[in-house]
């Protein structure tokens, strides 16, 4: 598990405090804005709708052009492991919605010279802290999930 580190570079390299945030929106927006800085990714789209009635918090495509899906939760007890999974099931069922995404977004000429990587889709959860037992279960899995508090 990894905690964001932050610093203020002007006169010297000072490491700013952490804070907790008051909404879950807060959170995500500044890590959608500073997406690329923060993970290498290239922030595509924020409440991304599926077809099977739910929305990814953010979606973007990494250095790498392996899709990845950004949840986050301000409490440790919500179920943002699961919930970060029941999405990528569907995104690797929907590649060509992804393709259509990234076509509206980057536009049809990047796209069509870039070979996207469904071999490595990466869950990025973001949450204010994280249970034993979600240190545990991502050990278990195969898939490629982070948890940074």
């Amino acid at each position: 598990m990894a905690d964001i580190k932050l610093f203020n570079i002007k006169n010297g390299v000072k490491e700013l405090e952490s804070k907790t945030v008051n909404l879950e929106k807060e959170l995500q927006t500044t890590i959608e804005n500073n997406m690329d800085i923060f993970f290498g990714v290239t922030f595509l789209k924020s409440e991304y709708e599926t077809s099977n009635g739910g929305r990814m918090d953010s979606i973007g495509i990494d250095e790498n052009n392996c899709p990845v899906i950004f949840e986050y939760k301000r409490d440790v007890k919500d179920n943002v492991i699961n919930q970060g999974l029941f999405y990528l099931d569907w995104l690797l069922d929907h590649k060509d919605s992804f393709k259509i995404l990234l076509i509206e977004k980057l536009g049809i000429e990047k796209v069509n010279t870039m070979q996207i990587d469904w071999s490595a889709p990466r869950i990025i959860c973001v949450a204010y802290d994280f249970t034993k037992y979600d240190e545990f279960a991502i050990n278990q899995m195969t898939r490629n999930i982070s948890l940074i508090r």
